[in-house]
């Protein structure tokens, strides 16, 4: 079971810095769902996601 969860969050990490990429070339991409959008959100969102999904997944 948690190496089911270490692979759920290794997943999520990797959507994240995939997300993380796009966004700095094309915010757009990444932002979708909000009404404004720029590079500075994009490092917000999915670099403090992916720095969770890392430090979770180092921890276990």
């Amino acid at each position: 079971m948690l190496e089911a969860f270490k692979v759920l969050l290794l997943i999520s990490l990797v959507i994240s810095l995939v997300l993380l990429l796009a966004g700095l070339v094309r915010p757009v991409y990444a932002l979708w769902f909000l009404a404004r959008f720029n590079r500075l959100k994009v490092i917000k969102v999915y670099g403090i996601a992916s720095l969770i999904f890392l430090g979770i997944w180092v921890l276990l």
